[in-house]
């Protein structure tokens, strides 16, 4: 049984899980080799809640629901160690899994070692390490890049990887330690909004009181320039009126002393 890739379909998995509806025996282990061959497949919690997949856990090709299993939970490593429970691998599907082994590795630490690299996906030499890598972000299972410098990969993001069940609670805990310091940190912002809306509305009162203590000043100023002004008028007319009267007194005491100088006196006859 072959089954050509989707193009169409948002959801690659889709078309297997309605294979597997009616699919038994020889077909059933067929689709799930498929599923693990082809690319762009990476979860498959779904395919495993099919009644069809799950019967094989009764069955003698058990080997096939824990291959599958592997990928859907599994690492490149766990597959090394116990390889007699698993199907043999073709390399494509090697490579899948490595890319997912990837993946989970990301969970645990965004910066991952070339050493760890090496070491969990069986790897002898970087270079092919970081072709596999390249593989994977190409594919779109990873962003991120690689710090040749200081062999290390750095993960912006990764695929989710499908959940045990047994995960959910460790999940639902982490999702509430995220809530609760969500809320620390908006409690933490508004009183920082708070602080500084009083902050505002202080310097907004002070710049208001300098203004009118600003108006006030000119106000005073301008009304010592008009005192002064006016005084300097008074000062100018009295100024004016005193070099007159000087003037006649002058004239007259000239009169005076013109008529005692001559020496004659006039009768009245």
């Amino acid at each position: 049984m072959v089954v050509e890739k989707n193009t169409h379909s948002s959801n690659p998995l889709e078309q297997f899980i309605l294979l597997a509806k009616t699919a038994k025996g020889s077909a059933c282990l067929e689709l799930i080799k498929q599923v693990l061959e082809v690319p762009g497949i990476y979860v498959f919690g779904e395919l495993l809640d099919m009644p069809n997949i799950k019967e094989l856990e009764s069955t003698p090709n058990k080997i096939y629901l824990n291959t599958l299993n592997l990928f859907a939970y599994g690492t490149y490593s766990e597959y090394l160690l116990n390889k007699a429970n698993y199907l043999e691998l073709t390399p494509s599907q090697q490579k899948k899994l490595q890319h997912l082994t990837i993946v989970t590795l990301a969970t645990k630490s965004k910066c991952i070692p070339y050493t760890n690299l090496l070491k969990e996906l069986d790897i002898k030499n970087v270079r092919d390490l970081e072709d596999l890598i390249i593989e994977a972000v190409y594919a779109d299972i990873i962003h991120g890049k690689l710090d040749q410098k200081n062999s290390q990969l750095e993960v912006d993001s990764a695929i989710g990887r499908d959940i045990r069940a047994e995960d959910i609670n460790v999940i639902v805990q982490c999702l509430q330690d995220w809530c609760s310091a969500c809320e620390g940190v908006l409690s933490c912002v508004e009183s920082q909004i708070h602080r500084a809306n009083s902050e505002k509305n202080r310097n907004v009162q002070r710049k208001a009181d300098i203004e009118q203590e600003i108006i006030n000043i000119k106000k005073t100023l301008k009304t010592q320039l008009q005192e002064r002004a006016e005084g300097s008028e008074e000062a100018m007319a009295t100024d004016n009126r005193e070099p007159s009267s000087s003037g006649e007194k002058a004239k007259k005491q000239s009169k005076v002393k013109g008529i005692r100088s001559s020496g004659k006196f006039w009768l009245k006859s």
